[in-house]
Formats: C-alpha cells, structure tokens, sequence
C-alpha cells in the first residue's frame, strides 16, 4: 500500500486526475510532514502503553491495519467530476487520514523489532528477513499494474487507469488486513510469554510534548544518531525524486507502456531482494557504515548508466531501450537493497547504546524521531517536485511533451538522485559506533536482564 502511494500518486494526481503538480505536491507533502510529527507521539504512547494483552505495540497496529485499509480505497476512488480544488481538498484529507493510521502501525511495528531482538548480529539477520517481506510488498504494486492497468504508453484514457488503479488499491487493503493480523497475532504469544520487557518493564512516563521536543533536539546533537537520520533522510529525497517523476520519466521520455513500466520497477526491486545476502554478508566482514557506503555508491553508479540511456534514447528503438534500461534499474536495486536494512540495523544499534546509558527503553520515541525526520525531508522533496513540473511545464492533457519537459524530466530525476546520495554517503560516513562497541553494552544488559530480571 505504501509503496502504491510513494511510486504513483504524483503520476496519479497530475496525469490521471488533472491536478496541477504544485497542488499534489502541497498535498503531499503536507501529509508526509504531518506522518512525520505524529510519528514522535504514537512513538511515545506505544513506549508507555501497558495493555495486558496486547503489550505495547501491538494494539495500535490492529487499529491501524483496519483504518488504512479503508482509507486506501478512498483515496483512489476520488470522483473525476469534482472541481481541482475539491479534488486537492479530497485527496488532502484522505493522504493526512491513511498517514496517522499508517503511523499507529507503523512506528510500534519498527520498535518491536528493536524490542525483540537488541543483539548486534540479531539485528542485521531480522532487519534482513523484514527487508526481504518488504521488498516483495514493494515488488507487488509493479505486478498489479502489470495486470490491471491498460498497456498503454502515449496518452492517457483517464477512467479506465483510474478503474486499474481502484482494484489495486482494493487488492492491497486485502493483503494490509491479511498481513498485518499475522504480523499481531505471531508476535503476541512471543509478547505475553516476555511480560517483563514487552508489559511491565520500565516506569511509565507522562505525556510531556516539550521534554519530547527537546528530546529531539538532545539526540540530533549526538553525532551517531545524527548521521543515520540525516543520511537516511538524504537517501530517502534522492528516492522521491526517482519515483516521485520516474513514472513521468519513463511514460513521456522513453515512451514506455505500463506493462513495461512495471516490468522495469519488478527489475528494479527484485535486485534489490536478490542483493539482501550480499549486504548481510558485507556487513558482517566490513561492518554496516562500510558496507552501506558501497551501496550508496553502487546506486550513483546505476544512475550513470541510466542517463547514458536518457541520452541516446532518440536513436534507440524503443523496444531496445526497454531491454537496455532494464540492467539499468537491475543494478540501482542492487544497491538500493542495502537502504532497506541497514540504516535500520544501524539505528537500532545506535537505540540500544541509548538505553544502556539512560537506563530507559524509549525505542518507540527513538523510531519516531528517526521517521519524523525522514518525513519532512520527503515532504519537502515532494513539494520540490511537484514545483519543478510545473516549472518545466509539465502539461497532463498533451499525450507527447515538448522535448525542453522531457530534458527537464531527466534533469529532475538524475541531478536530484545524484546530489543527495552523494550528500547520504558524506553524512553516513561520520558514523562511529563499531560492532565491539554494541557487543559489549550488550554483554552487560544481558548479564543484567540474568540477575535483575532487566
């Protein structure tokens, strides 16, 4: 569902819709921004949750799965006739709606991990394994809109696409639902049999929203947490940028249908889950800072390659192009399958060198801040982007663009991704915390957790 929103709702909203890239850029994110401040407090809330039965986390995930799922659907269902500002308020008010629900899952759903599993090692091999899941949620929107939406590349029948896209969003709120209650219900016996970490442990904090900023605060002037949430948020521009425009890269530049558009996003993130034991092996022999920095620059490499593409694509037939930009994306996912997994492992090292010095499991309120700052960053890219098309006059009702859209949607996708990977890899690289470092803090907690019941 997520990964339906991230990669088509600004191709959606403009070329589908008619809605200006400016609105659906202020639409977007305005919500982003909104996911990213609610993310600290349902963070805080789950951290102080004491549910007898479902723990901490796990009953703001069951409301969550149940309101995303409905919401879903609206937001693909919006009514063509309505004027382009109902059709902003519209989907305004339904992104804000499926960003909070999304966040009472989501965030709980990032600190469980940490919960579970605080080793060093555990946490590679268990963000690995969530990394996996997610890439093939990832994958799953490029194959409905292989089945469901028509093959088509120049032009744009607006209610058929938009009927491909309503039983998409109905076949992910299904799968939402079913996945999300295995993700409650298999962790709730592992829950209620560790009462004592997942229930009663720790003292209960009051709600206090300006100890909670100022905790933002505390912990961005650390350099560890720093550099993983800067550099991730970095990453996560230069990935808004790709699929914030690359549907309107590949449709009006390249002149793709959606068959093989979606052929080349399956390519894209099925090198991304091929690449996951590579990086789980990289990290182990070279440590994750290392291994996360030749993955960054694996994905600026990728992107060089594809511009080589953009630039003879007018001599090229386009079937051949097809076939010559799908090792393209191969190679970028290569990459990209690192950014899945390991700044999360990363940063649940950096939460676990946290507690052992405060004393206090704030993982919850840790995660938030992490995705609070993400979310901005995106929101502001998003905002970016949707200026940029209009800059570059991006016009929705014209099957073919001028060649100066076409250069101003390569330039978009190439100099956006580059810059602020190149600014990932600077941010990432001033990370310090070393694997003998998190071996022995936990060492020391689990000696404590033998003779305090910690």
């Amino acid at each position: 569902m997520s990964q339906t929103l991230g990669n088509f709702i600004m191709f959606f909203g403009t070329s589908i819709m008619g809605i200006s890239g400016s609105l659906v850029g202020i639409a977007v994110a305005i919500s982003s921004l909104w996911d990213g401040v609610s993310d600290p407090l349902i963070g805080h809330l789950s951290d102080n949750c004491r549910n007898k039965f479902f723990g901490k986390r796990l009953g703001f995930m069951l409301f969550g799965i149940f309101a995303i799922s409905l919401i879903n659907i609206l937001i693909w269902s919006m009514p063509s006739s309505l004027s382009q500002s109902g059709k902003f308020v519209w989907l305004l008010l339904c992104l804000l709606a499926i960003e909070t629900c999304n966040t009472c899952y989501g965030t709980p759903f990032a600190a469980l991990g940490i919960d579970m599993a605080p080793d060093y090692n555990e946490q590679s091999k268990i963000q690995g394994f969530k990394t996996v899941f997610s890439i093939i949620g990832m994958i799953l929107p490029s194959v409905l809109m292989y089945f469901f939406m028509p093959s088509i590349s120049i032009g744009i029948q607006t209610d058929f696409s938009q009927s491909g896209y309503i039983n998409i969003a109905y076949i992910n709120s299904a799968l939402v639902l079913l996945f999300g209650m295995i993700a409650i219900f298999g962790s709730l016996r592992h829950i209620r049999k560790n009462k004592n970490i997942f229930i009663q442990n720790f003292e209960k904090e009051k709600f206090d929203l300006p100890k909670l900023l100022s905790g933002y605060l505390d912990i961005l002037r650390k350099k560890d947490f720093r550099s993983v949430i800067l550099g991730y948020s970095f990453a996560t521009i230069a990935s808004a940028f790709l699929t914030g425009v690359g549907m309107h890269l590949f449709t009006y530049c390249y002149h793709f249908s959606s068959s093989q558009i979606s052929v080349i996003l399956i390519t894209l993130f099925g090198g991304a889950i091929m690449s996951q034991p590579l990086w789980v092996y990289l990290a182990k022999r070279l440590d994750k800072k290392r291994s996360l920095i030749i993955s960054l620059s694996t994905i600026v490499f990728g992107i060089f390659m594809t511009v080589m593409t953009f630039l003879f694509r007018s001599y090229i037939p386009i079937e051949t192009m097809f076939y010559i930009a799908m090792p393209c994306m191969f190679f970028c996912g290569i990459g990209a399958g690192a950014m899945y997994s390991l700044p999360f492992s990363m940063y649940a090292d950096v939460v676990t060198m946290e507690i052992f010095k405060t004393g206090k499991n704030n993982a919850g309120a840790y995660t938030g801040f992490f995705t609070f700052t993400y979310n901005i960053a995106n929101s502001i890219a998003l905002l970016l982007i949707g200026f940029l098309l209009d800059i570059i006059k991006f016009d929705s009702t014209q099957p073919i663009q001028a060649i100066s859209v076409q250069n101003g949607l390569g330039m978009i996708v190439f100099f956006g991704c580059s810059i602020f990977l190149s600014l990932a890899i600077l941010v990432f690289s001033q990370y310090s915390i070393k694997r003998a470092d998190v071996l022995k803090v936990q060492l020391i907690l689990n000696r404590n957790g033998e003779n305090n019941n910690f």
